[in-house]
């Protein structure tokens, strides 16, 4: 991989396979939004079921648009193993909005 994650988003993901709940909320903006698949979900909600509550991992494939998108095989014990893209928003640096679904 050439290309380098944003630091805000490198600290996303370092803090998600940490599994650190408290460091992840802590990138993001308090009025944080996200979408998966296209649909808008409750951060917490979503947060905690498909990351904190089901052991996710994500390990990055490739990066783009100045490290503030990527593509990732992101496994957890609720879905299994896919492949999935997402989109970061850095405001102010936190993250204000991600957008992920299947790649």
């Amino acid at each position: 991989m050439t290309a380098q994650l944003d630091p805000t988003v490198q600290e996303f993901v370092d803090a998600l396979n940490a599994n650190d709940q408290e460091r992840l909320f802590a990138v993001l903006t308090e009025d944080a939004t996200m979408s998966d698949d296209g649909v808008e979900r409750k951060l917490a909600q979503w947060t905690e079921s498909e990351i904190f509550g089901s052991n996710a991992r994500m390990q990055v494939e490739s990066v783009g648009d100045g490290g503030t998108e990527l593509l990732a095989d992101y496994t957890n014990s609720r879905w299994g193993s896919m492949r999935t893209s997402w989109r970061f928003t850095i405001r102010d640096g936190r993250i204000s909005r991600f957008e992920t679904g299947q790649a």
